[in-house]
């Protein structure tokens, strides 16, 4: 009886030593250190859909996948939004407007499949005074580009995406744009605040 009882309390005290070994010390340690400023992260709440669609969507939905120059091209198209001054919605009427017009590709002349002189993410042409090749080839260059003419747009915000992406773009297809709107706001309350 001794022995087993020693076992048991010997059995339990090695228990208690390995688990405060274990988890003791990281349980109850405390980094007092304080975190520099350049690592301290403020979090930024994604925008929410309400922001991104205040109109709701027209018509079927359309959704493709996308790569790495695509996503880029979406952030890039996030960034001159924000350095145009512009909002969330902005990004998304713009990043919709690319995925009607390329699919977010940076298209060059597309020869004989090409729609008169239109190139870059959003089609635009030189001829029709968006900007050299050189420009409107810059997904930088473009998306302002296309924002300028936006920020034109009386009442742009109370639109439908459809209508104001058609008021600057002036396209035979005029409510092709409407079908990018969930995939468009998905990419900007995804990458917004990346």
């Amino acid at each position: 009886m001794n022995t087993i009882l020693r076992r048991s309390v010997l059995g339990i005290a090695g228990l208690a030593l390995s688990t405060g070994v274990v988890a003791g010390p990281l349980a109850t340690y405390t980094d007092s250190t304080p975190a520099p400023a350049s690592a301290a992260a403020v979090q930024v709440a994604k925008p929410d859909l309400d922001t991104l669609i205040p109109h709701g969507t027209q018509g079927e939905q359309s959704r493709i996948s996308l790569g790495d120059e695509q996503v880029s091209n979406v952030k890039a198209i996030i960034e001159a939004t924000k350095a145009a001054g512009m909002d969330e919605r902005a990004a998304v009427v713009a990043i919709a407007t690319s995925l009607q017009e390329s699919k977010l590709e940076n298209l060059g002349h597309l020869g004989d499949r090409n729609d008169h002189d239109s190139q870059g993410l959003f089609q635009q042409r030189p001829s029709s005074g968006w900007g050299t090749v050189e420009q409107i080839t810059d997904p930088a260059y473009s998306t302002t580009a296309f924002l300028d003419g936006l920020k034109q747009v009386d009442g742009w915000q109370e639109m439908p995406l459809t209508e104001a992406a058609q008021t600057v773009q002036v396209s035979a297809y005029p409510f092709h744009y409407a079908q990018w709107e969930t995939q468009a706001a998905d990419l900007v309350a995804e990458h917004w605040t990346s």
